[in-house]
């Protein structure tokens, strides 16, 4: 008999901060195995932040073994896999709309709208992407010409879906879904994608998220402050990133509950 590894079998009973977070991450980095030759149901995720799996680890106060392997990109990384075992949890799982082999043709899973950045939050830590494009200005410095935020899948139906609730939920434009050949994307402009910033990471405590990927945000923020400073445009600048938000109103809940029931 094999060893028996400890783990919250209800992690994904009934939704939370963390549970979203998890269920975005495997949605991007994960996925479900059933194995009647081994009489097994699995969970896999797979990241080469192994600062990411650690955290996933702990909130499922799993004490299952990190397994390192070299990353199947050609960039010398090493990636880290948790393995679990556990029929409820693929059950659990299931429920939520992940099933084997779902790259391709996952759909979002209906999430409370209180829950939907928490669960892209995840999602974008695992299959997500902050491009920061810099150029030198006339004094020689280094300036942010653009940010912008993107979101990769294998799945078209799984993007334009995303599009529609992040629009709603954020007052955001949709964006086209763009194919990449190797994979589906979603590329938002820098208004945008600071706009995502705010809510992505609001109430977030460090170690919540991916620091890697945050930190790149903190640059683009930190070039655009030394900017505005020594162009005599900070006001300007600050006006032009600081969006405020409007608390979610019964008409933009409603038009969430209809796009969640929308089948791209």
């Amino acid at each position: 008999m094999g060893i028996k590894y400890s783990v919250n079998e209800n992690f994904f009973k009934s939704w939370s901060k963390k549970m979203a977070y998890v269920l975005g991450y495997i949605y991007a980095d994960g996925y479900i195995l059933d194995a009647p030759s081994m009489r097994g149901k699995y969970i896999s995720i797979t990241s080469i932040d192994k600062e990411s799996i650690e955290r996933i680890k702990c909130w499922l106060c799993s004490d299952h073994k990190v397994i390192e392997r070299p990353s199947q990109w050609l960039n010398g990384n090493l990636a880290y896999v948790l393995r679990i075992g556990s029929h409820r949890i693929y059950d659990s799982l299931f429920q939520h709309g992940l099933y084997p082999n779902k790259s391709l043709t996952m759909r979002l899973p209906k999430i409370p709208q209180k829950y939907l950045m928490d669960f892209v939050r995840g999602y974008f830590d695992g299959d997500g992407c902050i491009s920061l494009y810099k150029t030198i200005g006339n004094s020689g410095h280094v300036h942010a010409r653009k940010l912008s935020v993107i979101f990769t899948s294998g799945s078209k139906k799984f993007l334009s879906k995303l599009t529609l609730l992040l629009s709603c939920q954020l007052e955001i434009k949709t964006q086209k879904i763009i194919d990449a050949k190797t994979a589906f994307q979603l590329r938002y402009s820098t208004t945008d994608s600071v706009t995502i910033y705010h809510e992505l990471y609001k109430g977030c405590k460090k170690g919540e998220y991916l620091e890697r990927k945050h930190q790149i945000f903190q640059e683009f923020f930190e070039l655009h402050k030394r900017r505005s400073g020594e162009d005599g445009q900070r006001g300007a600048l600050q006006k032009r990133y600081a969006r405020v938000r409007i608390p979610p109103t019964p008409h933009s809940k409603l038009m969430y509950e209809l796009y969640s029931h929308v089948r791209p």
